[in-house]
């Protein structure tokens, strides 16, 4: 998943402004606030395209040739994926 640096700060500020908005927490620095919110968004990314390829690698490799798009092709990708993010201690 590739995000624009513009859309990346569009969803730090969605974040933050409903942090806000419902009075869960007071920033003394909106700025720096921000600036953490882009940066886990960022981290977010990155994680979530390692484990897309890993897991298309994973499926690339499959004797049985799986078309990307079909039904198979979810279910596989589904288990692996929830393979790989508990192997990375994501879930």
């Amino acid at each position: 998943m590739i995000l624009s640096e513009d859309r990346q700060t569009h969803i730090a500020h969605v974040i933050v402004d409903g942090i806000w908005n419902d009075d869960l927490v007071e920033y003394p620095n909106e700025d720096e606030v921000i600036r953490e919110a882009k940066r886990v968004v960022i981290e977010f990314v990155k994680r979530e395209t390692s484990v897309d390829e890993t897991v298309r690698q994973k499926i690339a490799t499959l004797k049985k040739g799986v078309l990307d798009g079909t039904r198979e092709f979810d279910l596989i990708y589904k288990k692996y994926y929830d393979e790989e993010q508990t192997r990375r201690g994501a879930k």
